[in-house]
């Protein structure tokens, strides 16, 4: 059993593995890098058979399907985590940058300059492709992780870990840099959430419960990533083909993400050619309907509730409404959406810029899918998580996110 000592010990490692990390060229990074995603390819044999231990225990215990989608692991979905590690090594190191600088009236050369936190800890559920991504983001931007993810990833994580452990010592880096914590019990959170002094920062990545749990009860800083209740509202003047394939591809293109679409909005004057249309649309593709009396007058709709317009699904189910107008619209949006991504559908530049004006979200689209808040969309490379907070980080987390500053002052002998 791991106790909270075993946790602090795991830190206290992190901690001097990350001296080392900080002084590490962008040079021996990538290089650290690209050996991580190499090994994930030479050793993808060992690491599939691991998941399909933790895939068949979730389909066993009865796992809804979306869950374990999350979970599974294809010679696909590896090739595309190797390829974000490569795509991180490609990106400019964060470190040393100079964010702003100056030379003061009495001569002294003032910079701002970008530096890792030092030790993160991720608490993260079920999606072992994070645990790849969360540790090649954390070493580029000169981070130890400790990696905390679900018990039903256990057998997922540890063979990535210790794939990425190897092939950082084969780099010439501390393996330290990236640690697995134990999952067996929620005892390793709660020593995680009370690591304030060993661990820097905490990054908790899943559902609305842990999220809240982790914000609510840690005495580590935590950078709060968010649930993603996401709206497609179709407006008065949308181009409705354009619509109808924002509003697919948004819900379907895969449901199991944080910026799948979740809530549809329709203006009442586009309803009646809209709604026919939409609502085909999405039963053929297999989503349930969750609507108001408007959607629910179409066969396979079901009456929604105030619940259901707040719901993060992660499946094929759908949140629908039809608005009189685009205040209305503005309204219900900032009632029930979770801050995330939200996207309005519109050839009136007016009514986008009033609805980018007044979402107050950490990405708002304007004409383009919700799928598209991703950090390797947003050319970031892996994002570590999607911020919906305010304070430092917001949005999709790439490496300046995952740095903090320093002052460096230069002066000659100067006194005060």
């Amino acid at each position: 059993m791991t106790t909270e000592q075993d946790v602090l010990d795991l830190a206290t490692r992190a901690r001097v593995a990350a001296r080392a990390l900080a002084l590490a060229t962008r040079a021996e990074k990538d290089a650290a890098l690209h050996a991580m995603a190499e090994a994930l390819l030479s050793e993808a044999e060992r690491v599939l058979a691991a998941n399909a231990e933790d895939v068949a225990r979730a389909e066993q215990g009865g796992t809804p399907a979306n869950v374990v989608d999350r979970l599974r692991l294809t010679d696909e979905r590896l090739a595309g985590m190797a390829q974000g590690l490569r795509e991180v090594a490609g990106l400019p190191d964060p470190v040393g940058e100079v964010v702003r600088g100056s030379t003061l009236a009495n001569g002294l050369e003032l910079r701002q300059v970008r530096v890792p936190f030092g030790v993160v800890g991720m608490i993260y559920e079920a999606r072992p492709n994070v645990t790849a991504d969360a540790a090649g983001i954390c070493l580029k931007s000169g981070n130890a992780v400790l990696l905390r993810g679900s018990s039903s990833a256990a057998s997922s994580n540890a063979a990535i870990v210790g794939v990425l452990r190897d092939a950082a010592a084969s780099a010439g880096l501390p393996a330290d840099v990236v640690q697995l914590v134990p999952s067996q019990t929620r005892d390793t959170v709660k020593a995680l959430m009370r690591a304030r002094g060993h661990v820097d920062v905490l990054i908790p990545r899943g559902g609305a419960g842990l999220i809240r749990s982790v914000v609510e009860e840690s005495t580590v800083p935590v950078i709060e990533t968010g649930v993603g209740n996401c709206h497609v509202y179709v407006d008065r003047a949308a181009d409705l083909d354009k619509a109808l394939a924002l509003v697919l591809n948004s819900k379907t293109h895969r449901t199991s993400v944080c910026n799948a679409a979740e809530s549809l909005l329709v203006h009442a004057e586009v309803a009646e050619a809209f709604l026919p249309r939409v609502v085909a649309a999405l039963r053929e593709a297999g989503v349930t309907v969750h609507g108001d009396a408007a959607f629910t007058a179409y066969d396979g709709v079901v009456a929604a509730t105030d619940d259901d317009y707040g719901r993060e699904y992660l499946s094929l189910d759908i949140a629908a409404a039809v608005v009189p107008d685009l205040d209305a619209a503005l309204d219900h949006v900032r009632r029930f959406s979770s801050g995330h991504s939200d996207a309005i559908v519109t050839e009136d530049q007016g009514a986008a810029r009033r609805f980018v004006a007044e979402v107050d979200s950490a990405a708002v689209l304007v004409n383009a899918s919700t799928r598209f808040t991703d950090g390797g969309e947003f050319g970031f490379g892996a994002e570590i998580g999607i911020s919906t907070q305010k304070l430092h980080a917001r949005g999709p987390m790439g490496l300046p996110e995952m740095t903090s500053t320093k002052y460096v002052v230069t002066g000659d002998g100067h006194v005060r």
